[in-house]
């Protein structure tokens, strides 16, 4: 009989697990964190959550249905009525008529984005995504040894990808795209008629697209209308966690092909079981007429914040080259003050106690001269942080 000793060597790793970089900003905010503990007056406009809670709508059907229990597995693809009532909403806010049985419900928008690599992604495909973009979405590609092109995208195409980009650096190994409008951590869109033509580039490829749309309904945009539009070869993935303020909760769903559906729910069955059964029955009360007011007035209440922040940061030396037109975000640049995002972003922290994120994270393009700045935090906090970042620049002059 053998036992383990403190010299046993470790298992070896999957190589894949080499091409994963860990996640920057979780570090800075564990040292806001700590900064906070210690007394320190530290404002985060660091993380990508809204400030506001939950709808009480839901919090009351998240009491209820605790109170009355029965609680059990759902089907893999989610429970039917609030396929329905996503589907319904399509009809309502988008003009699309979406079949609720193309709608598989997920464990977050992350779920619905491994599920759409792990139904389309093989070891060596390539997968075009922009720089900058979410970090995590180029892990999802990777996950399943698939290799994330990433593609420099800067202000002049509002950091987004364009149609000229996916001619330039399709391969024979290319097997997609990845794209988010709008999108973390800039904020931009995607305009109708660039993604049409993407799509189309892909198309005649024999490629597939994936949209992701968490932040749509927080654009600020009023013609602002989901990829849906475009096809129904397209896939599409959507979450509660923003519009409705529920991130915890880990919901979100996909749109996928109708052919491809029982490819997706085999796909969950094995490697989810289903979505959380409590988090999609309290998420019925999301499509109740005054929850939706609710949400509407929280997004004019962000689109009122971005225009409060964006001349407070440029009367601080932080350009702000292309104006957000969703989420919460604003990629500033930073390359006046003459020192790179990871250094100024420690400083602001230790200094003047404001978290913010450097453009690492996100891409390698420019990366030090872009800082991420969330403004889902209070008027006050908004204020006063500028504030501070203003002092702080001018005393480095």
């Amino acid at each position: 009989m053998t036992h383990p000793t403190e010299s046993a060597a470790a298992p070896r790793l999957a190589t894949r697990t080499e091409h994963i970089a860990p996640f920057e900003v979780m570090e800075l905010i564990g040292r806001a964190a700590r900064l906070r503990e210690a007394g320190k007056p530290v404002i985060q406009l660091d993380i990508g959550e809204p400030d506001f809670p939950p709808p009480p709508a839901v919090m009351d059907a998240l009491a209820r249905i605790s109170r009355e229990g029965g609680i059990r597995y759902t089907p893999a693809v989610g429970i039917r009525p609030l396929r329905e009532a996503i589907s319904a909403d399509y009809a309502q806010r988008h003009g699309l008529d979406i079949s609720a049985d193309r709608i598989i419900i997920t464990a977050g928008a992350s779920a619905a984005l491994l599920l759409a690599c792990a139904a389309l992604v093989d070891p060596g495909s390539r997968v075009l995504l922009t720089d900058p973009s979410y970090p995590c979405n180029r892990h999802f590609v990777a996950a399943f040894d698939g290799i994330p092109d990433a593609l420099p995208a800067g202000a002049e195409s509002r950091y987004q990808m364009t149609a000229e980009m996916v001619r330039a650096h399709w391969r024979e190994e290319t097997r997609g795209v990845l794209v988010a409008s709008p999108a973390n951590p800039t904020g931009t869109s995607i305009s109708k008629a660039e993604l049409t033509r993407i799509v189309e580039e892909v198309r005649a490829r024999r490629g597939f697209t994936i949209v992701d749309e968490i932040y749509l309904g927080i654009s600020f945009d009023p013609a602002a209308q989901s990829a849906l539009a475009l096809g129904e070869d397209l896939i599409v993935v959507n979450s509660f966690s923003k519009y409705f303020a529920m991130t915890g909760w880990r919901l979100g769903w996909l749109v996928v092909p109708p052919g491809l559906v029982p490819v997706f729910e085999k796909l969950a069955q094995n490697l989810f079981i289903c979505a959380s059964a409590v988090a999609q029955q309290a998420a019925l009360a999301c499509f109740e007429p005054e929850t939706i007011a609710l949400c509407e007035a929280r997004r004019e209440d962000l689109r009122l914040r971005r225009d409060l922040i964006i001349p407070r940061l440029e009367q601080a030396g932080l350009a702000v080259p292309v104006v957000p037109d969703g989420a919460f975000y604003i990629y500033a640049d930073c390359s006046s003050l003459g020192m790179g995002s990871g250094v100024l972003a420690r400083r602001l922290l230790e200094e003047a106690f404001v978290s913010l994120v450097p453009g690492k994270d996100f891409g390698q393009y420019r990366h030090e001269d872009h800082l991420r700045i969330s403004y889902a935090s209070s008027v006050e906090h908004i204020i006063e942080a500028t504030e501070r970042i203003a002092r702080f620049t001018r005393s480095q002059c």
